[in-house]
Formats: structure tokens, sequence, C-alpha cells
């Protein structure tokens, strides 16, 4: 009876350090960011996004990112 109370402690103290190394390191797994199922992915606002100054956006930008589930850029590039 004391070797099995003994194994419940090692072993429980050693999922306690496992999950707590695996917190520690982060989760391995990717985000899944592939959105619903049948659509392309996460869609996000169109115009420039947080860190693009709104002054270094400009009218091709504009146009690339209004067409852009489509192949080709703007046509005045």
């Amino acid at each position: 009876m004391k070797g099995l109370i003994k194994l419940a402690v090692v072993s429980g103290l050693g999922f306690a350090a496992f999950k707590g190394w695996r917190e520690w390191m982060g989760d391995d797994q990717p985000t899944d960011d592939r959105g619903p199922v049948g659509s392309s992915g996460i869609v996000r606002d169109a115009g420039p996004q947080p860190g693009i100054a709104p002054n270094e956006w400009d009218m091709v930008d504009e146009q690339s990112d209004e067409s852009f589930p489509a192949s080709d850029p703007p046509g005045n590039y």
C-alpha cells in the first residue's frame, strides 16, 4: 500500500512538472487562422493596417488592397 501511495505522489508531481513546463514553453500548436469551413480565411479590414502611416498609403496601395482576391495588380502601377 505504501508503494502505491508513493507511486501516486511521484506521478502527481511528474504531471504537475510536465504541465508547468508546457505552459512555460508555450503551446507548440500554430494558431488556426483558416476561419470557418468554406471560407478563404480570416478577413482583415481594408485600408492601412496598424504600423503603416496613413501618409504612406497611396492610390496604388488602396487599389491593390481593394482587389485583393484577384491575382492581377491594379492597372496604374
